[in-house]
């Protein structure tokens, strides 16, 4: 399903729900965005800001996805958000619930080596299930896909998660660590959206 915006002068705005992924495509004068965002990652409820429809992050780190209100018709627009909404809990519930294995094999592809016996076990982190197996696949989405040095607060917060799954001060610095990636956060939701699985309050104790 795909959504078209123009304004006046400003350009447009396209946006597109591929499989579990919507994909973004601004274009201005001289210049051209393209990003994608995993429907998981998005908090389903969206707040209006003037023009605007924003889609928030689950983790509540700002606007990932801003819609410009009613466009190009009501019609339209409330469609298209409705089976944006729909879609956003759809995987994130099927993800934080039932989908773990095929969610992340779909995601890693063939880019991961197969987890060692030790890794491929559920534990619990504040009370929370935590599938280490999972979170070895987050670590190594991310250092293939995005600049180590950059992220590595990041990296080393969920190597101690997965080395104690049960000290609650580890998840404090993965909180902390997500918290300081500023823009990164995008990319890091896309490559390994376990970690918002990780930071999303509403996600653990079923």
């Amino acid at each position: 399903m795909k959504l078209v915006q123009k304004q006046f002068l400003k350009g447009r705005r396209e946006f597109e729900i591929v499989d579990d992924s919507i994909n973004v495509r601004i274009k201005a004068l001289f210049k051209e965005e393209k990003t994608s965002v995993m429907l998981m990652g998005l908090n389903p409820d969206p707040i209006i800001n003037g023009p605007f429809l924003e889609f928030h992050s689950r983790v509540q780190n700002g606007p990932i996805l801003v819609l410009l209100l009613n466009r190009p018709c009501v019609e339209t627009f409330n469609r298209f958000v409705n089976e944006l909404k729909r879609r956003a809990r759809e995987e994130f519930n099927a993800f934080a619930g039932l989908k773990t294995g095929a969610k992340i094999d779909r995601l890693a592809g063939n880019v991961y080596e197969e987890p060692t016996e030790s890794d491929l076990t559920t534990r619990k982190v504040i009370g929370k299930s935590v599938s280490v197996e999972n979170i070895v696949i987050a670590i190594q989405m991310l250092s293939q896909y995005m600049d180590a040095e950059e992220i590595n607060p990041l990296l080393s917060a969920l190597e101690a998660i997965k080395e104690e799954p049960e000290n609650e001060s580890n998840l404090g610095l993965l909180v902390e660590a997500f918290d300081n990636l500023g823009p990164l956060q995008g990319a890091v939701l896309t490559y390994a959206p376990y970690v918002n699985f990780l930071l999303t309050d509403d996600s653990f104790g079923s």
